[in-house]
């Protein structure tokens, strides 16, 4: 009886666990994300050559774009909390991308692509060994596997949330180039993580139709 008690107990905390894994990485700041449509967001989950964190951003990714009212509404008024760098909420920079989340409409969703993966790797791990910060290729490999229409880079911060938050905010980028890019209708994605010698952390996201 005893030993038949703990098999189920153990049983209910698996099942429990399914369902707290299930759960909308933005949920926690708003149950609409549970909804079992935003399921279709995570279009990298089966992809073996992406870590996790680079799943993730891509799914978080693909949540803002399918509802970027919902986005602004329940996960921006939280931006100085994910970014963790420079409060950025009383700026010019926060409230015009609250005010174009807001009348926004859905973009597409972005898919993984291989190709573009292999060139944003490469020049990930390129900047982290030399320690470098651009988007210029340093090498003749890395020219030739470059493969984008639009690039962002963003380094310090580990998750893939904040990398999103800080990239959208775009502070104190005037043009919010990185807000264009992530905004763009285009439809694939290679995104790169990789340690990096002076920011300790760095990403390169690209993207092409």
């Amino acid at each position: 009886m005893k030993q038949s008690l703990i098999i189920i107990l153990l049983l209910l905390a698996g099942v429990a666990g399914a369902q707290t894994r299930s759960h909308s990485p933005l949920a926690v700041y708003s149950k609409e994300w549970d909804n079992p449509k935003y399921k279709i967001c995570n279009t990298a989950a089966a992809v073996s050559y992406l870590s996790d964190s680079e799943k993730m951003f891509i799914y978080v990714m693909n949540l803002a774009r399918m509802n970027p009212k919902l986005f602004s509404k329940t996960v921006l008024p939280f931006a100085s909390e994910i970014d963790q760098h420079t409060d950025t909420t009383e700026t010019d920079y926060y409230k015009s991308l609250v005010k174009q989340m807001d009348t926004m409409q859905p973009l597409p969703l972005f898919m993984p692509d291989s190709q573009v993966f292999v060139g944003a790797q490469c020049h990930a791990f390129e900047l982290g060994t030399t320690g470098l910060s651009t988007h210029t290729r340093q090498s003749e490999e890395c020219k030739k596997k470059q493969y984008c229409y639009g690039e962002c880079c963003v380094f310090g911060i580990e998750r893939p949330l904040g990398m999103i938050i800080s990239l959208l905010i775009d502070y104190p980028w005037e043009d919010h180039g990185h807000r264009e890019t992530l905004f763009r209708p285009y439809r694939h994605m290679g995104i790169a993580i990789a340690p990096h010698k002076g920011y300790r952390i760095y990403a390169v996201i690209d993207i092409i139709h």
